[in-house]
C-alpha cells in the first residue's frame, strides 16, 4: 500500500514581475510547509501579470527555491508564464524546474496573450498520480472529468479568486471530489495578487474524495492550508 502524502497549499506574499523576490517566498513557504508537496496559485513567481516576461525552467532566479527544495526534500508545484505563451506549473524540486502542466482553458483576458495547453497532465509523486489544474480549468467539468481519466488520485490546482468570490474554490472542490472521488487541493491567492486584484480571496484548502474540508488556511497572506493524503 502507498505511503500517505503530506501535501501543503500556501499563498505567500506575491510582488508584481519580482522572480526574485517571489521565489524567496516560495522558499520560505516551502521550509515553513514541512510537506513533501506544497502548491502555489496561479502564475505565483510573477504574480498575476499578464505582460510578464516568461520564466525558463532554468532560470537562476529560482535557485533559492530549488534550494529549500533539496533541503526539505519537498516538490513545490509553482505558476508561471512559460515559452509558447502558456500559463503553467512549474514542479521544482532539488534537482532543478520542469514545466509539467500548461493552463487548458485559459480565461478571455488571458486569451489575448496566452495560448491553451492541449491536454491535461499528471505528475507522480511516491506512488500517488496528482491531476494538475490552474484556476478556470477547476470550473470546467470536462477538465476535471478528462483529468480523472487518467487515473489520478487527486485534483491540484493553483487559482485567483476575489474577495467577493472566495467560496468558488469550495465550491468546485466538492464538486470535483463528489463527481470523481478524489482529493483535491486548491492554493489560491491571499493579498495583492496583480492585474487589478487588489484583495485575492486566499482560503487556500485540502478536501477529501467525500468532500470534506481537512484543511483550510485563512484569508491572510503567508497562510498555509496543511493536509495528508491517505489511499
Amino acid at each position: 500500500m502507498r505511503e500517505p502524502l503530506t501535501i501543503a497549499a500556501a499563498q505567500p506574499r506575491i510582488e508584481p514581475h519580482d522572480v526574485e523576490a517571489n521565489a524567496l517566498a516560495h522558499a520560505a513557504a516551502v521550509r515553513e510547509a514541512g510537506a513533501r508537496v506544497v502548491v502555489f496559485p496561479e502564475l505565483s513567481l510573477t504574480g498575476y501579470e499578464l505582460d510578464a516576461a516568461v520564466i525558463t525552467p532554468d532560470d537562476p532566479r529560482l535557485a533559492p527555491l530549488v534550494d529549500a527544495c533539496a533541503g526539505t526534500g519537498s516538490i513545490a508545484l509553482a505558476g508561471a508564464p512559460v515559452s509558447g505563451d502558456h500559463i503553467a506549473i512549474l514542479a521544482v524540486d532539488g534537482g532543478g524546474a520542469a514545466v509539467v502542466y500548461r493552463k487548458v482553458w485559459v480565461g478571455r483576458e488571458e486569451s489575448a496573450r496566452f495560448t491553451p495547453g492541449n491536454a491535461p497532465a499528471v505528475l507522480a509523486v511516491d506512488g500517488w498520480r496528482l491531476g494538475l489544474a490552474v484556476c478556470r480549468d477547476t470550473g470546467i467539468p470536462q477538465h476535471a472529468a478528462d483529468t480523472a481519466a487518467l487515473g489520478v488520485d487527486a485534483y491540484v490546482a493553483g487559482v485567483l479568486e476575489t474577495r467577493e468570490d472566495s467560496a468558488v474554490p469550495d465550491e468546485r472542490a466538492r464538486r470535483v471530489a463528489a463527481a470523481h472521488g478524489l482529493w483535491v487541493v486548491t492554493a489560491s491567492y491571499a493579498g495583492a495578487a496583480g492585474g487589478g486584484f487588489d484583495e485575492a480571496a486566499g482560503r487556500s484548502g485540502i478536501w477529501a474524495p467525500d468532500g470534506a474540508v481537512v484543511a483550510e488556511a485563512g484569508p491572510e497572506v503567508g497562510a498555509i492550508a496543511r493536509g495528508t493524503l491517505r489511499a
